[in-house]
């Protein structure tokens, strides 16, 4: 079977550098499954999970705050993420916790800053919403 070799990198370091037979990305107009010899694209992410599919059955699931997605050529999948956690790294109860917090602070923040606050937190609730499916 045709693999999909898939690259997740942040400004830390490269979350992912591994084969796949698919990819399944949040994006701006919705869900894009991504399987070998897809046709080139270069999309939005937003935040969400990704869930990375191996031959045997596996899946590994990450948390993705926004970004950019580009399929190449030759079955080579890279994401460009302003942050990216595997859900086996997420700390649920942290997240929780930060969610709480900038909830109380949201009442008090302008337009602007509104955004930016609703921002962090749809990131905190992928990775609550990841971290919660890794733990069952």
């Amino acid at each position: 079977m045709k693999h999909l070799s898939v690259k997740i990198v942040t400004p830390q370091s490269v979350v992912v550098s591994e084969e796949y037979i698919s990819a399944t990305i949040p994006t701006a107009t919705g869900e894009l499954t991504i399987l070998p010899n897809h046709l080139p694209l270069v999309g939005k992410i937003k935040a969400g999970e990704i869930i990375l599919k191996k031959e045997q059955g596996e899946s590994s699931h990450l948390s993705v705050s926004s970004g950019i997605l580009e399929v190449r050529p030759n079955s080579y999948l890279v994401i460009l993420a302003d942050d990216a956690i595997r859900g086996e790294h997420i700390d649920v109860a942290k997240a929780e916790k930060r969610v709480e917090q900038m909830l109380k602070e949201k009442k008090h923040e302008t337009d602007v800053d509104y955004a930016k606050l609703q921002a962090l937190i749809d990131k905190e609730m992928a990775r609550i919403k990841v971290g919660k499916r890794y733990r069952k």
